[in-house]
């Protein structure tokens, strides 16, 4: 008896390990090293920006430490959304995941603010800039960040909280060496205002960027359709089943930054076509569209008018 219970619970086991074959890879090595790297930099970036009298350092510590905080916020992420579901939280933490880089993208935009304000007022005074140490700590900068970004290449495709630190780490290699060549003419030409206009160009980096992400994790957040997914085409799909003579009700959202949910009353007059149905429609959903979790309710008359009504209709209000 104990034999076969054993193995009903390793088949169970199985089940659930393939059903969430679309759950990101582990970056927690990644995430420790580039944090520690970055953080660490970000220290002695802005020290040496305030030293050497250069806001092209300090705006791009200030993109490092958005690293450093799209790093912490993507690994705090994949591990909550990793944690098994609970009575209260029925889908686990999923979608702290969106949560997480709507987060990151408020912060960014608090960062820029303050940088802008000391940018500007460089701009209109101009203050004398150190060029040789700028060099040097933007071309460390370099290299800390090319580093970092080469750990996050393989998981850049599946989640858009991997993809946020990849791209950071890339563009923030590509800013540091425009640091790097800001600090080359500034030496050469003696031009103290170069400095705060590479600032400037660098906060418009971060901005575009920022913009993304926000832009990204809100829609996510509203639970829009994720752009990976056709919506029409899951439709089509749907209404094509045979036996299948109308769809309604479909939903689709996404549960995090990585996984897809769908909902969808089916009208099938023949009558209910059995589980086989199911499970090969749940295979076919995720493989063809990257929905893992299909949630699809039978009907054998059309009664779609009054389907769409709320189900809890607002109370009245009392004055």
């Amino acid at each position: 008896m104990s034999g076969a219970h054993h193995h009903h619970h390793d088949h169970h086991h199985g089940h659930g390990h393939g059903h969430h074959h679309h759950a990101p890879a582990s970056f927690g090595r990644a995430f420790a090293i580039g944090i520690a790297l970055n953080s660490g930099f970000v220290l002695i970036e802005a020290t040496y920006g305030i030293l050497a009298g250069s806001m092209a350092l300090v705006a791009d510590a200030g993109h490092n430490l958005s690293d450093v905080l799209s790093l912490a916020v993507a690994w705090a992420a994949s591990v909550l959304a990793a944690r098994p579901p609970s009575a209260r939280f029925t889908y686990g933490y999923k979608s702290s995941s969106i949560l997480a880089a709507l987060f990151n993208a408020a912060l960014l935009m608090l960062a820029l603010g303050a940088i802008l304000v000391e940018t500007i007022h460089r701009l209109i005074a101009p203050e004398p800039v150190a060029a040789g140490p700028v060099m040097i700590v933007a071309a460390i900068g370099i290299a800390i960040n090319t580093l970092t970004a080469l750990l996050f290449l393989r998981g850049r495709e599946h989640d858009i909280n991997i993809r946020g630190a990849y791209l950071h780490m890339a563009s923030d290699a590509a800013v540091s060496a425009g640091v790097v060549g800001a600090g080359a003419l500034i030496a050469l030409t003696g031009a103290w205002w170069i400095d705060p206009a590479t600032s400037l160009v660098i906060v418009g980096v971060i901005a575009w960027g920022t913009w993304g992400l926000a832009k990204d994790s809100l829609k996510m957040g509203l639970h829009a359709v994720p752009a990976s997914v056709d919506c029409h085409a899951v439709e089509h799909h749907l209404e094509a089943l045979p036996g299948v003579s109308a769809v309604h009700d479909l939903h689709i959202w996404p549960m995090s930054t990585t996984e897809t949910a769908m909902t969808a009353h089916l009208v099938m007059p023949a009558g209910h076509p059995g589980d086989a149905f199911l499970t090969v429609l749940a295979r076919t959903l995720e493989h063809d569209f990257g929905i893992c979790h299909a949630t699809v309710q039978i009907e054998t008359t059309d009664h779609a008018g009054h389907a769409c009504a709320p189900a809890c209709q607002p109370r009245a209000q009392v004055a």
